[in-house]
């Protein structure tokens, strides 16, 4: 299943519009490395998901389509959820 796709199954992100535009600024992550919204995600990949402030890594359980809301929990795992401190704005002259 694509990365955009499984996003917007598991209810990761309500809309598989935005887990594009995450992946297309380079802020979705499988096994390290950065990935197109194209990208094939696989039970046992390790995807981390940046948005804003927040970074939350997760394994993949499963890649089975999912119709009801209580079964999308099952989809993944969280391994981790951090937040990440915001890069300083360069100084205007």
């Amino acid at each position: 299943m694509r990365i955009d796709k499984y996003l917007k199954a598991s209810r990761i992100l309500k809309r598989r519009t935005v887990s594009k535009e995450l992946a297309q600024n380079e802020r979705v992550e499988i096994n390290g490395r950065i990935v197109k919204p194209s990208h094939e995600v696989n039970a046992g990949d390790i995807v981390a998901i940046t948005f804003g402030t927040r970074r939350l890594e997760i394994r993949v359980l499963s890649t089975a389509e999912v119709k009801k809301k209580q079964d999308a929990a099952d989809m993944y795992e969280i391994i981790s959820e951090s937040r990440i401190e915001p890069k300083p704005l360069a100084e205007e002259e």
